[in-house]
């Protein structure tokens, strides 16, 4: 039985309308006075922390820790406001699938397990309400790697529940296949959603245990022990 789902952000609970590229391309022109090569960064499955140091790279930029600080304090002050105005969404049957974790007979503990700095995952999913529906979680801030913050979500979460788990005790829901690899190293079950940047077929190339175009066509029940 499911005792934890840790959830994706970007591409597989919500879109912002592009508002974090937008506010990550902001910050390095008003900040950092750099502009060129932006193009370059590929920001699906990836971490805040990776995809900065990498653009410092491209400008020659110290990555210390005072310039990932400067950069950060901006960012989330950009990201607030460019999300106001930005058309963004919860992604197809998000609400239905939490609803439907919530009425188990036993629900699993529900979390995050994401790229995003905390702070901006907070101001994302405050936007639409459901940063309350999330207990515990992992972020950029708890490391660099993706495959590092799977092994903080899986330990944060042990320590709610007052055990070790399991990784067949774990579902990981992402949207792309960085998602899918962080969630194979912690041993955890893989839900593969193409709402994000990734195709259906190029998804299941990279054997999830199940792969489905949105949440609306899989029953969270069925995954996660029925009701």
């Amino acid at each position: 039985m499911i005792r934890l789902v840790l959830f994706d952000i970007d591409g597989t609970l919500v879109h912002t309308g592009g508002a974090g590229v937008k506010a990550f391309a902001k910050v390095f022109a008003t900040e950092f006075r750099a502009t060129d090569h932006f193009e370059k960064l590929k920001f699906a499955g990836r971490t805040d922390v990776s995809l900065v140091r990498e653009y410092f790279s491209y400008h020659r930029i110290d990555p210390t820790a005072e310039n990932f600080a400067r950069f950060f304090e901006q960012y989330v002050l950009w990201l607030d406001h460019i999300l106001s105005s930005s058309e963004a969404r919860a992604c197809p049957g998000v609400w239905e699938w939490i609803g439907e974790l919530r009425s188990l007979s036993r629900p699993p503990l529900l979390g995050l397990l994401t790229g995003n700095l905390q702070l901006g995952a907070e101001i994302k999913l405050r936007h639409f309400d459901l940063w309350k529906e999330f207990e515990t979680g992992a972020f950029a801030d708890d490391h660099e790697e993706r495959d590092e913050i799977a092994a903080a979500a899986r330990a944060r979460a042990g320590r709610v529940l007052g055990r070790n788990l399991r990784g067949e005790e774990i579902l990981v829901i992402g949207d792309t296949p960085l998602d899918i690899r962080c969630g194979r190293a912690i041993g955890a079950k893989v839900l593969a959603v193409a709402t994000g940047g990734a195709t259906l077929e190029e998804l299941k190339r990279h054997a999830p245990d199940w792969a489905v175009r949105d949440l609306r066509e899989i029953s969270a029940a069925t995954l996660c022990g029925g009701k």
